[in-house]
């Protein structure tokens, strides 16, 4: 298991949907994957050292697991955490 002090380690992907577009072209903000383990600040450090730019706001969220069914068994996905940043005005990051 990787330390959070890399910043890779902290933030594990961007977050391409319709919904995270949307928000990205209204107010400047990103959805990220994160580790489970990772803090606001964590994130925010881990943002600001990857992308150079100025984060003002983290907003984090933990998700559960979706249900999966492969037959008659029955799992669940993992739990996962999920970061929204904005970021300073004129700040942008290239996601695709």
């Amino acid at each position: 298991m990787q330390a959070l002090n890399d910043p890779y380690a902290v933030v594990k992907r961007p977050l391409v949907s319709e919904k995270s577009m949307s928000a990205t072209e209204q107010s400047n903000a990103y959805t990220f994957e994160v580790d489970a383990r990772a803090n606001k600040i964590q994130i925010q450090k881990a943002v600001e050292q990857i992308f150079s730019v100025s984060v003002t706001q983290v907003r984090t969220m933990n998700v559960r697991g979706k249900s999966r069914r492969l037959g008659y068994r029955g799992g669940r996905k993992p739990d996962w955490k999920k970061a929204i940043v904005t970021l300073k005005r004129g700040d942008a990051i290239e996601v695709v």
